[in-house]
C-alpha cells in the first residue's frame, strides 16, 4: 500500500490521480489531500477517499471544511490550514509518494518540502523546475528524492529513456505539441480570441491557466526548460514538433537513427498511472489505443513567429540564472490578465517580452534569489499591463 499526498487535489491532475488510485484500492491510500481554497470540492474528495489529512491554504475555508466533515461524521479526517501545514504533510514521514499538482509558483515550496524529505515526487508542476531547476535537482540529489515526471511529454521521455550510463548514444529529444486551439487560425484573427475559446483545448481536459498556456504554446516552452533540468540535456538537443492528434507524446532520437516514441490516447490518467506504479504497470481507466481508427498521424515544424513563447524559453535558458523564473512570472501575470478580460490574447506574449527586456537576471544561487526575481518580474509585468 502506497500512501499518497496530493498537492492540488481538486485540480485536473489531482482529480485524475484520485480516479486512477480508486481503480487499485489495494495499492494506494489517499494519505493527504491538499488544495488552496476549494473547500466544497475538497469536501467531496474527502467523502469519497477518506484521507487522514485535508489541508487548505485558506484558513477560513479550512474552518468551514472541518465543520462540514464533523456534520457528516467524518471528524476523523484532520483538517489543517496554511502554507506550513501544506509543507508538513508533503514531508510527513508516513507518506510514500507526493503528487505535485499545484499549478504555478505556489507549488514550489510544498514540492521542495517533499524533495527535502526524500520522497518519491510525481512532478506535474512545471514551475518548480522552470523557476529553480538547478536548486531543485540539487536538493533531490542531496536528499535522495526520486523525481518522476507526470507531464505527458516528460513522462513519455522517462518511459523510453535509457539509464544514465547508456545516454552516450543520444542525439536529441523531441517534445510533441498539439498546437492548441488556434494552430490554424489566421494570425490577424488572434486579437479577437476570447478566454472561453482559449481554454477549449481540442484534445486535453486541463485547467484554465494550462489551457491558455497550450494555446500560446507557453506550455511547451516551459516544458523545454523542464526537460533541460529533468534529463540534463542541453537546450540545443531539445526540439519541439507540432503533432495535432496528440497520440505520440514525445520521442527520443539516437545517433544510430533510431527514434523511440511513447504513444497513447490523450488522457492524463495514462502518465499518472505510469508514475504512480513505476516501475510496474497498473490500470489507468484509459481506453486502448486504436491505431486503425486514428488512421493518420501528422507532424509539423512549429512557427516561432506565431508562437513566440518557444523562442522566449530558449532565450531564457541561454541567459540562465533567474531568467526562466522571470519568464514564468511574467506569463502568470499576463495569463491572469487575459482570463480576467483585461488583456487581448496577443498581449500575453508582448507582456512577457517586455518583462524579459526590463528585468535583470541574477545568479539563481538560492531560493531567496529566485523568490526575489519572481516578485520583481510580477511587478514589472504589472507595470507593462498598466502602461
Amino acid at each position: 500500500m502506497r500512501r499518497v499526498v496530493i498537492l492540488g487535489a481538486t485540480g485536473s491532475i489531482g482529480t485524475s490521480t484520485l480516479e486512477v488510485m480508486a481503480l487499485s484500492p489495494d495499492r494506494y491510500e489517499a494519505f493527504a489531500l491538499v488544495a488552496s481554497s476549494s473547500g466544497e470540492a475538497l469536501l467531496e474528495a474527502c467523502r469519497r477517499h477518506r484521507p487522514r489529512y485535508a489541508v487548505l491554504r485558506d484558513p477560513a475555508a479550512a474552518e468551514a471544511l472541518a465543520g462540514d466533515l464533523e456534520k457528516e461524521g467524518l471528524e476523523a479526517i484532520e483538517v489543517r490550514s496554511g502554507e506550513a501545514a501544506m509543507q508538513e504533510v508533503a514531508a510527513h514521514p508516513e507518506a510514500d509518494q507526493v503528487v505535485a499538482g499545484i499549478v504555478g509558483a505556489a507549488g514550489l515550496e510544498p514540492t521542495l518540502a517533499a524533495v527535502r524529505a526524500g520522497k518519491r515526487v510525481l512532478l506535474a508542476n512545471k514551475e518548480c523546475l522552470v523557476m529553480a531547476g538547478a536548486l531543485f535537482m540539487e536538493e533531490a540529489g542531496r536528499h535522495g528524492a526520486t523525481i518522476i515526471p507526470v507531464d505527458s511529454e516528460h513522462n513519455a521521455i522517462f518511459q523510453v529513456f535509457p539509464p544514465a550510463e547508456a545516454r552516450s548514444g543520444l542525439r536529441a529529444i523531441h517534445l510533441t505539441a498539439s498546437g492548441g486551439p488556434f494552430r490554424t487560425r489566421p494570425a490577424d484573427a488572434l486579437a479577437d480570441v476570447t478566454p472561453a475559446e482559449a481554454v477549449a483545448h481540442p484534445n486535453w481536459d486541463m485547467g484554465p491557466k494550462i489551457s491558455v498556456d497550450s494555446a500560446t504554446m507557453m506550455n511547451k516552452a516551459l516544458e523545454v526548460i523542464e526537460a533541460h533540468w529533468l534529463f540534463a540535456i542541453p537546450p540545443e538537443r531539445i526540439g519541439v514538433v507540432v503533432h495535432p492528434e496528440s497520440i505520440v507524446h514525445s520521442m527520443v532520437e539516437y545517433l544510430d537513427g533510431s527514434v523511440l516514441a511513447q504513444m497513447g490516447n490523450p488522457d492524463m490518467r495514462t502518465p499518472i498511472a505510469a508514475a504512480l506504479s513505476w516501475p510496474e504497470r497498473t490500470e489507468s481507466g484509459v481506453g486502448r489505443l486504436d491505431l486503425p481508427a486514428v488512421a493518420q498521424l501528422n507532424f509539423e515544424t512549429p512557427d516561432f513567429d506565431r508562437f513566440p513563447a518557444l523562442g522566449q524559453a530558449y532565450r531564457a535558458l541561454e541567459v540562465g540564472g533567474t531568467a526562466p523564473a522571470i519568464l514564468n512570472a511574467a506569463n502568470e501575470v499576463a495569463v491572469a490578465a487575459f482570463l480576467d478580460g483585461q488583456l487581448a490574447f496577443p498581449g500575453i506574449s508582448r507582456t512577457i517580452a517586455a518583462t524579459l527586456d526590463r528585468a535583470i537576471p541574477a545568479v539563481a544561487d538560492s531560493l531567496d534569489t529566485v523568490r526575489a526575481a519572481d516578485a520583481e518580474a510580477r511587478e514589472i509585468a504589472g507595470q507593462v499591463l498598466r502602461n
